[in-house]
């Protein structure tokens, strides 16, 4: 095997390579490289499938591509001799391809990045991929021998070994960055090399002998076509696959964020998006059922579940065919009706619905009777959020209750009530607990390391249930209320981060939403200072955020109110940049040090080729300015992909990374991504 002593009167058959066939070989090698690496890189993603189904996914990727590589690499081989193949063996051949693939993915994707396991992965990768050639290379038949030179063969094993742990290395401790194409085809460029050099040094070592004269007419022989059809439509199954199932993926998780489970209506975060996209025209219905848990209590969750989902149904038969059905709350449902025109049947078939509804249902062999209020609010194109606020107000008026009616908003009795609980009970609120701090994470798009996070205000009211900032926000503002909230939440937020930094944890500066017309105040200085003074807390561990329009009525005090929170040491954003008409003449007016880009211009990218450049533009504009920038809203793999061909520089606060997390969730959420980065 790795001499020719004894073979005294040999003739040696040299062969030429057709560099047509390895240049194909060597591109096979990189392309099944690459695609591994994308299949790999779902496992990092939150995904429908298992981690595992990924794995061996890109492990047969891998694999196939290392076996595909080998049969045409012998195909670029020319020698003057007929030669074929045992089915056996060839097929035999992919098994190593596949498992070592397998376990080196696995070693490489190990949360706890070290020496030792790359390491071996690059050995199971090495010796895999040495294994599957000269099992191949068994699979010859042919009318000559050969044997390997011996130093050669161990050349090529070693060379397959050393090339396999450099490219497992880039990989395992870049693979975070493999939304970036450049560095994927780079690492699929080392992959495939591994693969390529081990083959060609293979071929190298081997030498073809025979005892028989030898013509000397070169011709590449040819690969069995069942070989050559198994190859193509492997890989082309293996594509399939993943593009069905990341399309799948995308899917189940749009499904699962935005539907209801239940119902599958739309849900919460679904009717938000939509009534915060446009001016609408229309009409909102929001369905009350009153007496859920009294069922849900008395009969059980499963018996509540086949309730919600009855009643569903019977909204779904009334409503209008063009009207959408979300489900808000647990006992709560919401249609929206935009054809301004049809204002009046909307409210008669909301009231269908109530006449169905006031007729005992049958669930589990149990006659129920349904108690529903179905707050009805009409308007002529205006903030979305308004039509909601009405039909809520019209839902906790006194009068409302314990009606089973279709009741329409009436500014003149119900707006007062509602507003002034709202006031009222906010005092209430700070001290039971009802207000509370969620922080959303911001992300390095590069190192994806927390750069800090934004401080957004919740109240989940007894009576009302969960308000929206949208609505309660601008009541308090509307009753010079705001600026109190806004005290609260800097004592809450400051002493968050003591407790975070005593815990020694990385969390980057907590950002504040800060009113216009508060800014200017010497209040909010004195608070902010001595709520520093207080805790013990860096200045730069606090960041304001500010909106243009929220300060363009006071514009010059504003730039000296942020200059003096900059001399203090504090960060300055300016948030929702580009929603205002004349935020270009303020930018370089304001000194501020952070931008943060609307998710209004993030939304469409990049299929808006509209939106791209525009977001390209502003990005270009804001680095050139030596700003931070922020991109806010970011949800989807493709926007990422899109932002990394802008800057690598950039920092992501969306769902892509987190939703909104309370102070625990958030504090675990951090240490879990600082041991994902670690290495």
């Amino acid at each position: 095997m790795f001499s020719s002593d004894g073979l005294d009167s040999i003739t040696v058959v040299d062969g030429e390579f057709s560099y047509g066939f390895v240049v194909l070989s060597v591109v096979i090698a990189c392309v099944s490289a690459y695609v591994a690496l994308s299949m790999n890189q779902r496992m990092q993603q939150s995904s429908f499938f298992h981690k595992n189904f990924w794995l061996v996914l890109a492990s047969f990727a891998m694999g196939l591509g290392i076996w595909s590589m080998h049969f045409i690499g012998m195909s670029a081989l020319m020698i003057p001799v007929e030669m074929s193949y045992d089915t056996k063996w060839t097929f035999i051949s992919i098994v190593p391809a596949i498992l070592a693939s397998y376990l080196a993915f696995y070693f490489a994707n190990r949360p706890r990045k070290s020496l030792y396991p790359i390491l071996s992965a690059g050995l199971i990768m090495g010796f895999g991929i040495s294994a599957m050639h000269y099992i191949g290379m068994a699979a010859m038949i042919m009318s000559v021998d050969y044997y390997y030179k011996t130093w050669m063969f161990i050349a090529s094993i070693l060379v397959a070994v050393a090339v396999s742990y450099v490219s497992l290395y880039v990989f395992s401790n870049l693979q975070r960055f493999m939304g970036n194409q450049l560095i994927k085809i780079v690492t699929a460029i080392l992959m495939g090399g591994a693969i390529s050099s081990m083959h060609y040094i293979g071929m190298a070592a081997v030498v073809f002998y025979t005892d028989e004269p030898v013509e000397y007419h070169m011709h590449a022989h040819e690969m069995d076509m069942g070989l050559v059809g198994f190859v193509a439509v492997g890989m082309l199954l293996i594509l399939l696959i993943s593009g069905l199932t990341s399309v799948l993926d995308r899917y189940v998780d749009h499904r699962m964020s935005h539907f209801d489970s239940l119902t599958l209506f739309p849900n919460q975060r679904q009717f938000e998006k939509d009534i915060n996209q446009q001016l609408i025209a229309g009409s909102l219905t929001v369905l009350h059922i009153r007496n859920l848990a009294a069922f849900t209590n008395g009969q059980g969750f499963g018996f509540g579940d086949q309730l919600v989902a009855e009643i569903g149904h019977v909204i779904q038969k009334n409503a209008p065919a063009h009207a959408r059905i979300y489900r808000l709350e647990e006992n709560r449902f919401a249609v929206l009706n935009l054809k301004e025109q049809s204002v009046s049947r909307a409210k008669s078939a909301m009231q269908r619905v109530l006449n169905e509804l006031s007729k005992p249902l049958e669930i589990v062999s149990q006659s129920v009777i349904v108690e529903m209020t179905a707050a009805f609010s009409y308007i002529e194109k205006k903030n979305g959020w308004e039509l909601f606020s009405n039909a809520i107000a019209v839902l906790e008026h006194p009068s409302t209750h314990d009606r089973n009616e279709v009741i329409e908003y009436d500014h003149l009795i119900h707006t007062y009530n509602f507003e002034s609980q709202v006031v009222a009970d906010l005092e209430q609120a700070k001290a039971e607990g009802q207000l509370y701090i969620v922080y959303q994470p911001k992300v390095c798009m590069k190192t994806h390391r927390v750069n800090g996070a934004e401080a957004l205000i919740r109240w989940k009211h007894p009576a009302h249930g969960f308000i929206s900032p949208a609505v309660f926000i601008p009541l308090l503002e509307k009753h010079e209320k705001v600026c109190d909230l806004t005290d609260w939440i800097v004592q809450q937020v400051c002493a968050q981060i003591a407790s975070w930094s005593g815990n020694h944890i990385n969390f980057g500066p907590i950002s504040i939403n800060i009113p216009g017309i508060y800014l200017t105040s010497p209040k909010l200085m004195n608070v902010i200072k001595a709520q520093l003074a207080a805790h013990g807390i860096d200045p730069a561990m606090l960041e304001l955020e500010i909106t243009e329009t929220s300060v363009i009525h006071d514009i010059d005090n504003a730039i000296a109110a942020v200059s003096d929170y900059r001399k203090l040491g504090l960060s300055v954003a300016l948030d929702d940049f580009g929603t205002g008409l004349s935020s270009l003449s303020y930018l370089r007016k304001l000194p501020v040090n952070t931008i943060k880009i609307d998710k209004s211009f993030i939304d469409e990218v990049p299929t808006s080729l509209k939106d791209a450049g525009l977001l390209s533009a502003i990005v270009d504009l804001c680095a050139s300015l030596k700003l931070a920038i922020i991109i806010e809203g970011v949800e989807a793999q493709e926007q990422i992909d899109f932002l990394h061909t802008l800057s690598a520089d950039l920092t992501i606060q969306g769902y892509y990374f987190s939703k909104p997390l309370t102070a625990a969730d958030f504090k675990k959420w951090t240490v879990e991504q600082m041991n994902k980065t670690a290495g």
